[in-house]
């Protein structure tokens, strides 16, 4: 009884590492896409566009402008262009009009723990 439960568990174990999300990720490098964000339980949207070297986000009646500079076709980093501070991003899913990604400052500060963030971009324009 006891090789029978291994072998039905080993089975579903392989069969789920096995899948692999979506990741056609060159259909974001260029666009408008929309954003949830959450500030003190508050529910947020916000915006950005995305050309081959600028990305504008629009958020909370701000602009804010950073250089895009792409690491390969699914990772890149955002340095803002008012504080010089650079965000590192890499897109972990796509749907045919979404994709899903985590974050982290680019620059690791030793003294400080490593946060990083998920979110959800929307392509509302080409």
């Amino acid at each position: 009884m006891k090789i029978k439960h291994f072998y039905l568990i080993a089975s579903a174990a392989l069969l789920t590492s096995c899948y692999a999300p979506k990741r056609d990720c060159t259909d974001f490098k260029t666009g408008e896409f929309t954003f949830n964000y959450e500030i003190n339980g508050e529910k947020k949207t916000g915006r950005f566009t995305r050309d081959e070297k600028y990305s504008v986000e629009y958020y909370e009646n701000k602009v804010d402008s950073s250089s895009v500079r792409w690491i390969n076709d699914c990772e890149f980093v955002l340095k803002s262009l008012k504080d010089q501070s650079s965000i590192h991003f890499k897109i972990l899913e796509t749907t045919s009009d979404s994709y899903t990604f985590e974050y982290s400052n680019a620059a690791r500060d030793p003294k400080k723990e490593l946060i990083v963030m998920k979110g959800k971009a929307i392509k509302v324009k080409k």
